[in-house]
């Protein structure tokens, strides 16, 4: 009889969480939407939108051979010259598209000058890399593999006679680029590489309060939102992806290294341009899945999300946040945190 009454006490436990999770649910569901709530809704509506659900390229039509080509490429080491690493090593998808390293090692285990940003919806932001040297994703594909820091192929043609050598290669390129009379070449592989990247969309909470549903982000986050907007982070962090974007100067009202306690001082797009009146301007970058993609900034130069959004309110803003607008505002941002499609994951279909 005891063993009976320990059991049912057991199974009572088990059955709590999901009960008190019905109940939760069931209270959102009951309660009404306030003009509160409208007009905060309302307000989002018009800085932000959905993700869309296919990020596409007329060059680059995507297909399912292309697809899985790409990923193969994706996790290939053989992409790098001694094949130490591959564009997941810097970009796990396992980590939200990052390794959370400052700056992150390379072939020969030299590290670059710049964080390795999350490749996570990356295919939507209007230019890439920090500085916007390429144009899209295809076109950064091809850049870390010749880059002698990073995967240190020597040339175009280097990979390209490594990979004809690869029987499966020669299938997957024939049929990922059907009707083509030499498939295997480095464009097709920017190309492969960047369809897969087309795929690594992360929807989230904030996208189905954006279609509607008031109660997809609870009560701290709507909170959050609300902060977020009154601070003016809008400024810089608007459209789909929350920033990726536009360029914007990093310091506005103070010199970043100041607070971020950067070694390197690192001029943005004047180092490319020479152009002074881009000192210090990068490419905002997107806040969807911030709360993983740590390090923050160019430099990887602050670890926690707090402190990178005490330090943008001060020298983006001039604002001194307190504690409590810190939190809030973190809360709101885990509402971008969405889950990498299963079937880009490695193991995955």
């Amino acid at each position: 009889m005891k063993a009976f009454q320990i059991l049912l006490v057991l199974l009572a436990m088990a059955l709590m969480p999901a009960c008190n999770q019905k109940k939760a649910d069931s209270q959102a569901e009951n309660r009404e939407v306030t003009q509160e709530d409208n007009d905060l809704l309302e307000q989002a509506r018009a800085l932000f939108s959905p993700l869309p659900d296919l990020a596409d390229n007329a060059d680059n039509v995507l297909t399912q051979q292309k697809i899985e080509l790409g990923k193969k490429l994706y996790y290939d080491k053989r992409l790098s010259k001694d094949e130490n690493v591959s564009c997941n090593s810097c970009h796990d998808l396992e980590k939200y598209g990052v390794d959370n390293l400052p700056t992150s090692p390379g072939d020969e285990g030299e590290t670059g000058d710049r964080n390795s940003p999350t490749v996570l919806n990356a295919a939507l932001h209007f230019v890439q890399f920090w500085d916007g040297r390429a144009k899209d994703v295809e076109e950064q594909a091809g850049g870390p593999i010749l880059n002698p820091v990073e995967m240190g192929i020597p040339s175009e043609e280097f990979l390209i006679e490594r990979l004809s050598g690869i029987e499966e290669y020669q299938q997957l390129y024939a049929d990922a680029f059907p009707g083509e009379e030499d498939p295997l070449t480095y464009a097709n592989t920017q190309k492969a590489i960047g369809a897969f990247e087309r795929i690594l969309l992360t929807p989230s909470a904030f996208d189905r309060y954006l279609e509607g549903d008031v109660f997809a982000l609870d009560e701290d986050q709507r909170k959050g939102l609300f902060e977020f907007l009154d601070h003016g982070c809008t400024t810089c962090h608007m459209g789909v992806l929350l920033g990726g974007n536009m360029f914007h100067k990093f310091g506005v009202y103070d010199e970043y290294w100041k607070y971020t306690k950067s070694e390197n001082i690192d001029e943005g797009l004047a180092a490319i341009s020479g152009e002074p009146g881009q000192k210090f301007m990068f490419k905002v970058p997107s806040l969807r899945n911030v709360e993983k993609t740590f390090p923050y900034y160019h430099d990887g130069s602050v670890m926690e999300l707090g402190e990178a959004v005490r330090i943008m309110g001060k020298t983006q803003l001039d604002q001194e946040m307190s504690d409590e607008e810190v939190a809030s505002i973190q809360a709101f941002l885990k509402s971008l945190t969405g889950n990498v499609p299963e079937e880009a994951l490695q193991g995955g279909a």
